[in-house]
């Protein structure tokens, strides 16, 4: 038995952008964050800030414009590996990605306006995205 699933729960970084590969399909790329707080033997806690790559294709991509820096979401996806020689010509990099199927805003974005960040908690519980309603998955297949 094989399984690539990868589900994630954290804050955007920033605004994605749409570009579109040499195939013509879109991707929209963002950083998502999590934080995990433990304590040191001293009693002391301590955070550390793990940053995931998302990569949302097909219609995905579009959909995705719709997140803002510090959106709270939860993605589901698979973890994808690739490699590219960078603009400087050295060796190959390789970087691992979460190519997203689903995005889901669980959270608004912290303005310090109780009442605007009541409202847009409201409709940000709302906003999900997903490849399996409606909006195709169109990122890249391993062979």
């Amino acid at each position: 038995m094989q399984m690539n699933r990868v589900v994630i729960a954290g804050y955007v970084s920033k605004k994605p952008e749409v570009r579109h590969l040499p195939s013509g399909t879109p991707v929209a790329n963002v950083r998502v964050g999590e934080t995990i707080r433990y304590a040191e033997g001293s009693g002391e806690t301590r955070e550390l800030t793990n940053w995931h790559s998302l990569s949302f294709y097909g219609k995905l991509a579009h959909v995705a414009q719709a997140l803002k820096k510090g959106d709270n979401v939860y993605v589901d996806g698979r973890i994808e590996q690739r490699q590219f020689i960078a603009r400087d010509g050295n060796k190959p990099r390789t970087v691992h990605e979460i190519v997203v199927s689903q995005c889901h805003v669980i959270a608004p974005v912290r303005r310090g306006n109780k009442a605007a960040d009541t409202a847009a908690g409201k409709n940000a519980a709302n906003r999900s995205m997903s490849a399996g309603a409606g909006v195709e998955d169109d990122g890249p297949v391993a062979g």
